[in-house]
């Protein structure tokens, strides 16, 4: 047996696919008139206006410690109301509990929430009540709506039906088996998933900050637009400083939940 042969045919059957995936790439690249060119001038040129970003203007970290504590008030009041939002959508979309036309018009609901991104519906938001903190709640809470629902009907439809059926077996009725066999068996997932949750709020209240929702994103942008380069530097610090936090304290509480359930 040629070897050399075998080889050649095993990696020959790749070779189309590799093909098809590079000239859909060299098309991604020309439609959008990457240059090679634009990105080395590009790089030079912001190379040199990283100077004006340092040394940070210290003296505005006062001035950016309410801006921080309303981007964190936004993602800690839209979390749970989003959570909360989410448990009656995850059982409306399961389809060992709801109807098979409801799971459809619900999941059909979270879809389309999940495929609209944040900053759309913000906008939209920010017409309708004007620009500050509460569109910005808004936005955020249909957000965790379309994540969190979508992943507690998933945890609905993978309980274990027999814990279910022994507490119909009793004679419960709809509402008791869903408090006493539903929520008990997806409480410590929506748990972990609302804190992951919370981080991505996190980042999101930064980022909706900068186009109308207020905090600190939006005195990054207040920062960009004047020219005060080092005090954006210190707006950019205390979002990075935020982020990391939310990660760092969600870690710790997931790690103590599991900590906990292994003792039990």
């Amino acid at each position: 047996m040629d070897w050399g042969d075998v080889n050649l045919r095993r990696y020959s059957k790749h070779a189309k696919p590799v093909l098809v995936f590079a000239l859909l790439v060299l098309f991604a690249a020309w439609e959008c008139e990457v240059s090679l060119a634009d990105l080395a001038n590009g790089l030079r040129k912001g190379l040199m206006m990283i100077n004006l970003f340092f040394p940070p203007d210290w003296q505005a970290f006062a001035r950016m410690v309410q801006p921080a504590l309303a981007t964190v008030a936004v993602a800690a009041l839209a979390t749970p109301i989003g959570a909360v939002c989410a448990v009656v959508f995850g059982l409306a979309g399961a389809s060992n509990i709801a109807p098979r036309w409801l799971r459809f018009t619900t999941r059909s609901l979270i879809a389309l929430e999940r495929g609209i991104p944040e900053i759309v519906l913000l906008l939209i938001l920010v017409a309708a009540f004007g620009m500050g903190a509460f569109a910005g709640v808004i936005a955020l809470v249909i957000g965790s709506i379309g994540m969190l629902g979508k992943l507690v009907a998933d945890a609905i439809e993978e309980i274990d039906a027999r814990t279910v059926d022994s507490v119909e077996c009793v004679g419960a009725t709809r509402a008791q088996v869903i408090r006493y066999a539903v929520l008990p068996q997806v409480f410590p997932s929506l748990v972990a998933n609302t804190m992951f949750r919370f981080e991505v709020n996190i980042r999101a209240s930064v980022l909706l900050g900068a186009v109308g929702a207020g905090g600190i994103g939006y005195e990054l942008t207040v920062a960009i637009n004047q020219l005060e380069y080092r005090k954006a530097t210190v707006a950019a610090i205390v979002s990075l400083a935020l982020v990391f936090l939310a990660e760092r304290g969600s870690d710790i509480l997931r790690s103590r939940m599991v900590a906990a359930e292994r003792l039990q």
